[in-house]
């Protein structure tokens, strides 16, 4: 494959840093860039299609099968290699969007969810592991920021974007632009390599979640994620309505401040090492959760979100570069699957189980108990805090 020419430059400490932005990798963004756009282009528009009575139906059926779809694709993706799943992904996730409004039925959006969350399982697994593959493993940290931000910008573009084009030409132009979006990347894929022939031995989910290496940081991320899940569906509810202008300034800050704090720990774990980041990260989430709860006041909810953010986006990069660490280029895949489902996951749990819990106590008690039963996941960060990063494969081969 060849690689763009970028030249070798020497640190200040005499080491050289390859290069990290090559033509495979700049293909791979159009991929990305592609998925991304499509999924999310339709997020809310889908739900507004099937009308509130089924709108819960389609986003859980498209929620449910991309978490079917992460289980099951490490195994398709050791099988038939990155290339192969990738366009699998993207077309089963564009070919549906482009005959969404063929029918208003339930059972057809349904099926459209179904498929699309399959796909889009498979270009998150297929695609996250190939792109580990084209980062250099001295600047992962830094890689997967970068990646961060490629993929996260068209999500927030696109997500209001594909609501306001609904009102404007309605639910059939934009179902074909999302449609097109991801079948317009299948192109750039041949031109990305194919699996490593040295990669090793497939490395199963099972065996994944049997290996304490990987499940620790995972726990620690889907507790984070729980509360990111948390903030975005109920800062709009439990912020006074005097104060309801400021949600939309909030919902910015916080992924703002997981952008940046994203990419500052992948520099800082490329030089330190990212094990040390787990625990910071954990604890400034769960402080920012703690000065959320003063939801009348103002200040206290953006300084809360902000503090907040760069817990998260420390915990994003931090656990996802120390997975990849402590795996076999064989074992990306697994490591994929099993980091979106606890981001997924923990998502889904933390708007399901605060809803109960402000029911009872009211949301800034909510956050309030949040942050402390945040705490619980100090124990997997503490113990991965004392266990340096391990060369590709240690974990597996001793745990």
């Amino acid at each position: 494959m060849t690689t763009a020419r970028t030249s070798l430059a020497p640190t200040a400490s005499g080491t050289v840093r390859p290069p990290l932005l090559t033509r495979a990798l700049m293909l791979r963004f159009v991929s990305m860039i592609g998925a991304s756009v499509s999924f999310f282009l339709l997020l809310s528009v889908v739900p507004r299609y099937a009308t509130a009575s089924g709108a819960g139906l389609a986003t859980g059926s498209l929620m449910l099968s991309t978490v079917i779809g992460e289980l099951a694709a490490p195994r398709l993706v050791a099988r038939y290699g990155y290339r192969v799943a990738l366009v699998a992904g993207l077309v089963l996730l564009g070919a549906p969007a482009l005959v969404l409004t063929a029918s208003d039925g339930m059972a057809w959006i349904v099926a459209v969810c179904l498929v699309r969350g399959l796909g889009f399982a498979l270009t998150l697994v297929a695609g996250g592991a190939l792109t580990a593959t084209l980062i250099p493993a001295e600047r992962r940290g830094e890689g997967l920021a970068l990646v961060g931000v490629v993929s996260g910008v068209p999500s927030l573009i696109a997500l209001p974007l594909g609501v306001w084009l609904a009102g404007q030409v309605g639910y059939g132009p934009v179902a074909v632009a999302a449609g097109v979006a991801a079948l317009a990347a299948v192109v750039s894929v041949p031109g990305l390599p194919d699996r490593e022939p040295d990669a090793g031995k497939p490395v199963g989910v099972v065996t994944g979640l049997r290996t304490g290496g990987l499940v620790r940081p995972a726990v620690v991320f889907a507790t984070t994620a729980l509360a990111a899940g948390i903030v975005v569906t109920f800062l709009p509810l439990a912020v006074p309505s005097a104060h309801a202008s400021i949600v939309a300034v909030a919902l910015f800050v916080q992924p703002a401040a997981s952008t940046a704090a994203r990419w500052l720990a992948g520099r800082h774990g490329d030089r330190h090492g990212a094990a040390r980041l787990v625990l910071p990260g954990l604890l400034l989430s769960a402080a920012g959760m703690l000065i959320t709860a003063l939801t009348g006041s103002p200040v206290a909810v953006l300084a809360g979100v902000a503090v907040f953010g760069i817990g998260f986006g420390i915990a994003q990069n931090a656990t996802l570069t120390l997975m990849y660490a402590r795996v076999p280029a064989a074992g990306y895949g697994t490591v994929t699957a099993l980091w979106n489902l606890a981001y997924d996951g923990g998502m889904g749990v933390g708007a399901v189980g605060f809803g109960t819990l402000a029911g009872a106590m009211g949301c800034p008690g909510a956050f309030a108990v949040t942050a402390v039963l945040m705490l619980v996941a100090l124990v997997p960060a503490i113990r991965d805090r004392r266990t340096p990063d391990a060369k590709a494969g240690t974990v597996l081969a001793g745990e």
